[in-house]
């Protein structure tokens, strides 16, 4: 085994550095010498771009067009949504000037002090109030409604504490912003958007996702309602991974964004904003790898079908060569992704160790002997398994195979999670069983109060009140208060 995977780190010994690790060892990412931003390289780049390929499909689906706002934000748009303001306040860059100067020494730059900009800028933290402002031109009567947009960008929120692809100062997403002509249309949308993510992580991510709606203090600032998918990690911790606002007028009064109806009356409009980001990639490593290195689901791998010879000279390597071209022309025909890696300047045992860490999800093998028994060997990365199938039945064989893998990585990702979710109502052994991780369906009293205790004492967070589980009426665990419902608790990237 190459050296590389033996200095992996082991779940069970560490779970966040195995994370950290992996990132790095994979070739997925790495520390930027910006503090607490990172350079995604180009295998972690190609997964992004598999997710962004296919959401941008799904979006415009729905009726969704792309476009793109600028990165700076005049302080003064804040200012016009309160609670918006509020909730991002601490976390925005701020460009105070627009020009540096060389030091009267030569040997440096420095800040103009003569350039100072006489209104500040905020690097988008997210685009709410750029886009709103920019709405309200583009807005007049009823036709020019349902409004849909989403844009493929960067934002920045300064964060202290990051981790890679999970939390970052800087990080990429998309941001999709609706507006619409009646709070029904609104919400309708808010809630479909929701379901276009859950799709997505399930079928495409093979991740299994709850979905719900926040409480009021987890929800986006400036929301009327959240709705939220959330997934199970190996560590039984949750990781929200993907979230859709139901905005109602605020934005729209706050920028005066209005429309003539069907009577000639103005209205203000009725908003939506939904957005998923590179954690998404976070949440695929945490969900489906193991200490060999990533599993990625067939669907989302950039390279699905590995193909390495194992040949002496180059006149056997001719050979096989001559006996795998057609198969992979086949591969390619089914649109399967293959990478024929018959370079001389790693051994095959590299190679081999170097595909598993990056969680290449087929490996074909043919050597010598396989050439002469019209065979190759096959093996599959979720399962380690390899056996050797007969050349005229490999392209079937492997395009069942990738299915096979999709399904199976889902199954076990959804077994472990209904399997480490609990009914809880008593918050002592709550308190206790929180520390090894799970999703507790809790009932709640709906107060901030509760919720606010339940973090201090716990360092858990209502993760939502999920729609999958029937809600009957019972006791609050911690007030002892009458409840309306169960919440998904847990403790969270």
């Amino acid at each position: 085994m190459a050296k590389e995977l033996k200095d992996l780190t082991k779940r069970s010994d560490n779970y966040s550095q195995w994370y950290n690790d992996l990132v790095i060892k994979a070739d997925l990412a790495e520390q930027s010498a910006v503090r607490g931003c990172m350079v995604i390289k180009p295998y972690g780049y190609a997964i992004w771009e598999m997710m962004q390929h296919q959401l941008d499909l799904m979006f415009k689906e729905t009726g969704a067009h792309n476009a793109y706002f600028p990165l700076l934000i005049p302080k003064s748009f804040f200012s016009r949504e309160a609670e918006h303001v509020k909730g991002f306040a601490k976390e925005c860059a701020v460009v105070t000037h627009y020009r540096l100067k060389t030091s009267e020494d030569g040997n440096c730059v420095e800040v103009d002090p003569a350039a100072r900009l006489d209104e500040e800028l905020i690097i988008r933290p997210t685009s709410e109030t750029i886009i709103w402002n920019t709405y309200k031109n583009w807005i007049h009567s009823w036709r020019d409604l349902p409004l849909m947009c989403n844009q493929w960008c960067n934002v920045m929120r300064w964060e202290m504490r990051t981790r890679p692809f999970l939390r970052t100062s800087e990080f990429l997403w998309q941001e999709g912003h609706t507006a619409h002509a009646t709070r029904e249309e609104a919400e309708a949308e808010a809630q479909k958007m929701l379901k276009v993510y859950a799709t997505f992580a399930e079928q495409w991510m093979a991740v299994p996702v709850l979905q719900g709606v926040k409480s009021e203090t987890e929800r986006f600032a400036g929301a009327l309602d959240t709705y939220t998918i959330e997934a199970m990690m190996q560590d039984g911790k949750a990781l929200q991974s993907g979230t859709s606002h139901f905005l109602g007028q605020n934005f729209a009064k706050s920028f005066d964004v209005t429309y003539l109806n069907k009577d000639n009356k103005p209205e203000y409009v009725w908003a939506t904003s939904w957005g998923v980001s590179t954690r998404l990639i976070g949440a695929l490593i945490m969900t489906h790898s193991d200490d060999n290195g990533l599993v990625l689901p067939p669907k989302l791998a950039p390279i699905q079908v590995v193909i390495i010879p194992i040949y002496k000279g180059d006149e056997q390597l001719q050979a096989i060569t001559n006996k795998l071209s057609p198969i992979i022309d086949q591969l390619r025909d089914l649109g399967i992704t293959i990478k024929y890696d018959n370079a001389d300047n790693k051994r095959p045992g590299f190679k081999f160790a170097d595909y598993e860490l990056k969680g290449v999800p087929v490996r074909l093998v043919m050597g010598g002997r396989d050439l002469m028994d019209n065979t190759i060997e096959v093996m599959r990365r979720d399962t380690l398994d390899k056996n050797t199938v007969s050349i005229e039945c490999i392209v079937e064989h492997v395009k069942n195979l990738l299915n096979d893998i999709q399904k199976n990585i889902f199954d076990k990702a959804r077994n472990y999670r209904d399997d480490h979710v609990y009914e809880c109502d008593n918050y002592d052994e709550f308190k206790v069983r929180i520390r090894d991780g799970g999703f507790f369906l809790c009932h709640w009293d709906g107060t901030a109060e509760t919720e606010a205790q339940i973090k201090e004492e716990t360092q858990a967070t209502i993760r939502c009140v999920p729609f999958a589980y029937e809600q009957t009426p019972g006791v609050d665990m911690v007030s002892g208060k009458p409840s309306t419902c169960r919440v998904i608790i847990a403790r969270s990237y």
